[in-house]
């Protein structure tokens, strides 16, 4: 019989994917839920040998895709492909798919929710109220409809986001290294990476990770953006120099950070993550329970898609 391999898992147990590989009349191999550093993951592909391999957050490096001679398919279950050698795969014959779609309006809302989180004050109060302070002359908030709010990355959640924002009367501004051919739509600027930075009052990021968008947000960026500015991280923690962001948020000109990705997660610089103009959730804004369970039927679906000769519905081509 052949194997599927779910190297890891972020969830209580691994029973859809284990219905619908099962199901299909192929065996599922499974293991451990947190992530395994990459040379267990390599020993884990030569130990099943499997057909397919279907990761959430373990690494799937070249030696792992090569200690696979009859690998089909890499199923990323999630969005980004930074945990997988898309080369290797290319190389090996192999398919990468995501799930591309699953978590737009989670992401999104996160997004918003951040935003709004930073502009009425609702994280810093509720900490001081559960203090014992109680200081409503203090407060110094910011009215949503006059703010200039920059998106970087106009995809899918770009999309949503901008979206989700025009009701409020924001001014949306968007940088994309790619634009829409048929144009932005109507009440969404299109502007270069400088103007998005020296414009706005929160930047929200919603870029994927590859090598030019790393560190995408560094010192130089930071000193672009507008005193007391707001910068959230709903993609991934690289597009962030994490020291630069340090130093900003210390010396300015960054008013606060929203973060629910850090470079170095799950244990991100503590200095950075406790600071008092940091807002932080662990890698969360993916998640409600109707995402979830879809991203995980739909990634077992196309991994039996492609395993039984049909065409994979979100083929990702190496870079």
């Amino acid at each position: 019989m052949k194997t599927v391999l779910l190297t890891d898992y972020a969830w209580p147990d691994p029973e859809v994917e284990r219905s619908v590989i099962e199901s299909a009349g192929f065996s599922l191999a499974i293991g451990p839920a947190k992530a395994s550093p990459p040379a267990a993951i390599v020993a884990l592909a030569k130990q099943h040998r499997p057909v397919a391999i279907m990761t959430c957050w373990a690494e799937v490096t070249a030696p792992a895709i090569e200690a696979c001679p009859d690998l089909k398919i890499v199923q990323r279950i999630g969005v980004g492909l930074d945990n997988i050698d898309r080369v290797a795969a290319a190389a090996r014959g192999a398919l990468v798919t995501n799930v591309p779609d699953y978590c737009v309006e989670e992401v999104s809302d996160h997004a918003v929710g951040m935003l709004l989180a930073w502009a009425r004050g609702i994280v810093a109060f509720d900490r001081e109220v559960k203090g014992g302070k109680w200081d409503a002359a203090g407060a110094k908030l910011r009215r949503v409809s006059d703010l200039t709010i920059g998106i970087t990355g106009f995809g899918r959640i770009g999309r949503r986001t901008a979206a989700k924002m025009q009701p409020f009367g924001s001014r949306v501004l968007v940088y994309d290294r790619y634009p829409p051919s048929g144009g932005f739509p109507e009440g969404v600027t299109g502007v270069d990476s400088d103007r998005l930075l020296s414009e706005s009052d929160v930047v929200i990021l919603h870029l994927p990770l590859t090598p030019e968008t790393r560190n995408f947000i560094d010192a130089a960026s930071l000193r672009r953006m507008k005193p007391g500015s707001l910068l959230i991280n709903v993609s991934r923690g690289g597009l962030v120099d994490n020291d630069a962001l340090l130093q900003a948020l210390e010396k300015g000109p960054l008013g606060a950070a929203a973060l629910d990705v850090v470079e170095g997660e799950p244990n991100p610089p503590r200095a950075l993550i406790g600071h008092p103009k940091v807002i932080a959730t662990p890698h969360i804004a993916f998640a409600s329970t109707a995402s979830v369970l879809e991203l995980r039927r739909r990634s077992a679906e196309e991994v039996v898609r492609v395993l039984t000769g049909q065409k994979p519905h979100h083929p990702c081509p190496p870079p």
